[in-house]
């Protein structure tokens, strides 16, 4: 994976993301041709850890290219998040980190890539430590107050729920990445790029057979450009090969493999309607 080296320290504490949490090894996404030599290293290392979940940053777009997490359904704890503010991670030097300057006095919303409610399981230690690294500005990208509001928007915060009620899942665990699409014609602002568009890939096993879906967050999927105010986000189930040209990132033959729907063409595809709408 490409990289740019900085003095930033690891935690031996925090383990992160595990590539064996499910049954079928999931390696990390690697970054293709013409994503930039960008990430932010910690000791050495691209990939930075936290409590359940690892990540890499940009150190251009000050954002995390991905987010990985693990969610274990027998053991996740309802916490509170009372205490707890959004802060830079002290590993990693300040100006790769967008903070409160970006979010201040205006319309954007301070948005969770890695959902808090989907971190919290476990030890009661490493449910309230993963519950505090949840907040670092690192598992944070900046969205509009409509985009987090939007009735078509509301899907892509359930879309965990939904797979947890609808599918009886080997072990009640799942993996999850996501993570923003870095468009080179993304609106500036405050000197950060904005992204308008979001993706999540869903990876699961069911009767002994690894599943993936992925999914898209935007407003057009056929040409996959954003006309802010003109229309709603919507919920788009893609195929991963979509989400590779979409993001830039290669992900490993497993997921690939796992990836057995037969959609229709971007252009004659309709918006999920609800979670109901979901092929898992």
């Amino acid at each position: 994976m490409n990289s740019t080296q900085t003095t930033a320290r690891a935690d031996a504490s925090r383990t992160g993301f595990s590539t064996t949490f499910l049954a079928t090894r999931i390696d990390f996404p690697t970054a293709g041709p013409d994503v930039p030599a960008d990430s932010v290293e910690v000791d050495g290392s691209p990939v930075i850890n936290y409590t359940h979940f690892s990540l890499t940053m940009s150190t251009t777009q000050k954002l995390a290219r991905w987010v990985a997490w693990n969610i274990d359904g027998t053991e996740i704890k309802l916490l509170s998040r009372t205490g707890l503010n959004f802060t830079k991670d002290p590993r990693i030097p300040e100006e790769y980190q967008a903070g409160n300057d970006l979010y201040a006095n205006n319309r954007l919303d301070r948005g969770h890539l890695a959902r808090r409610a989907d971190l919290t399981w476990g030890s009661e230690t490493e449910a309230k430590q993963a519950n505090k690294d949840s907040f670092y500005f690192t598992n944070i990208t900046p969205q509009m107050d409509d985009f987090n509001q939007s009735g078509q928007a509301g899907i892509w915060g359930r879309l965990e729920n939904a797979l947890y009620e609808d599918v009886e899942l080997d072990q009640l665990r799942c993996s999850i990445f996501g993570g923003p699409v870095f468009a080179a014609n993304a609106q500036v602002y405050r000197g950060y790029r904005i992204p308008t568009e979001y993706w999540k890939l869903i990876l699961f096993e069911h009767e002994g057979r690894l599943k993936a879906r992925a999914f898209m967050l935007t407003q057009d999927l056929d040409r996959m450009q954003v006309f802010m105010a003109l229309d709603e986000f919507r919920v788009y189930q893609i195929s991963v090969a979509e989400l590779e040209e979409r993001t830039g990132l290669d992900f490993p033959a497993a997921v690939h493999a796992a990836d057995d729907l037969v959609l229709a063409r971007a252009g004659a595809r309709s918006p999920l309607g609800s979670t109901a709408d979901i092929l898992w």
